[in-house]
């Protein structure tokens, strides 16, 4: 990978596009969400610019047919592949996923404030990841820290935010050792991290060695500290890519890449431990040819759980009960190819996905009684690979 060569005045280009969008089918009736919810969210579109894809896309999200338009996009952004916000929307952050940054052996990760009005972004400042092909970024529970994950260096970093958003020098990084049965496990390849609500904990997925890591987390001085046990293990070859906290905060679901499994651990957040509940397939029983995991989510009512299957192209559903248990639901098409991310907005009306390979996002209605998704429309963005909600403006 090359270098990223990023101006400030290249981050300032805004450029707005027409509306993009296609015609709701009237046989869906759909209702309003009965939640209480703004008439519109603002989406946050990553890419890869090496694939085509033009920086960071602003789309907006109509809560009313569930469709996207395209309003601008962040041009000059170098492979903005994951991105993550502070709890207000005051800031986004962006992981420049290279293998190489200012001469080092590192991608970088970018700091940006977002117009509260237009939602245009201002680029704050740089930091280097610390390890090459960042691929995750989080903020912390209290917005005080951001957290990097790289996958090519196998590594995790914390910076603290300063008082203007940017990031400041880092102040933790943890190099993981290892390696596991599969090909794709040849070292470790971290792949999230992220604190859980009360911001004591932070875990992180190794997909190269197996192991989820659990940190005690120091939210005044941005520290991580090994748990005991330090770590959970997943089944050899499995590849733990992504998790998803419950809102109860009782269980962490682990998604994991190679084996197209997906884990309900039971997390007891006083001392920092996880137990596995249940493993389960995300794909159909007597599925042929090659999948990949690649996201999950929990719905905010924490009754459903979804996950995304790269190669299947589809989001399998599960329903999750009071002690963890999961139970099949249905498997639904992506409706393309590579279904790299997806999200729901925060009432849960709505999924979104995010085809990395046949440049789409595909917007679901969400059934909030059955969990099923029912197809609504497209819009077209080139080499999607992270969405992200924006709360809406203070």
């Amino acid at each position: 990978m090359s270098e990223t060569r990023l101006t400030r005045r290249g981050f300032l280009k805004m450029s707005g596009v027409g509306m993009m969008a296609v015609t709701l089918p009237d046989r869906l009736g759909l209702e309003p969400s009965p939640l209480a919810a703004p008439s519109t969210y603002d989406l946050f579109v990553g890419g890869y610019t090496s694939a085509g894809g033009e920086g960071i896309t602003l789309c907006r999200l109509s809560m009313q047919t569930g469709l996207l338009s395209k309003v601008a996009v962040t041009r000059n952004v170098s492979e903005p592949s994951f991105l993550a916000m502070d709890r207000q929307g005051r800031y986004l952050y962006a992981v420049n996923e290279v293998g190489s940054y200012q001469g080092t052996s590192s991608g970088a990760v970018s700091a940006f404030a977002v117009n509260p009005t237009t939602r245009a972004l201002t680029l704050i400042n740089q930091q280097a990841s610390r390890g090459g092909s960042p691929c995750f970024v989080s903020v912390d529970a209290n917005d005080k820290y951001v957290m990097v994950a790289n996958y090519g260096g196998g590594n995790v970093s914390v910076f603290p935010v300063q008082g203007n958003g940017g990031l400041g020098a880092s102040t933790d990084f943890k190099q993981f050792q290892g390696s596991g049965p599969h090909p794709n496990q040849n070292a470790p390849h971290a792949h999230q991290i992220m604190t859980d609500a009360t911001n004591q904990y932070a875990l992180a997925a190794d997909l190269g060695t197996d192991r989820l890591m659990v940190y005690r987390f120091d939210g005044t001085q941005g520290k991580l500290t090994a748990a005991s046990p330090a770590s959970f293990s997943t089944p050899a070859g499995a590849g733990p890519r992504h998790f998803a906290f419950h809102p109860s905060g009782k269980f962490v679901f682990v998604i994991n890449e190679l084996n197209s499994t997906l884990l309900s651990l039971a997390f007891d957040a006083t001392r920092g431990t996880l137990t596995q509940v249940q493993g389960v397939s995300t794909l159909p029983a007597g599925s042929t040819g090659t999948s990949y995991c690649a996201e999950v989510r929990v719905s905010p009512d924490g009754k459903f759980v979804y996950g995304s299957n790269r190669g299947h192209n589809s989001i399998v559903v599960f329903a999750v009960d009071s002690l963890g248990k999961l139970t099949l639901v249905q498997h639904v098409s992506t409706q393309g190819k590579w279904p790299r991310d997806f999200i729901l907005d925060p009432t849960g009306t709505y999924l979104l996905v995010a085809n990395q390979q046949s440049n789409t996002i595909v917007s679901f209605k969400r059934d909030a009684t059955t969990g099923k998704l029912t197809a609504l429309g497209t819009l077209a963005v080139t080499a999607p690979t992270s969405l992200l909600v924006a709360p809406p403006p203070v």
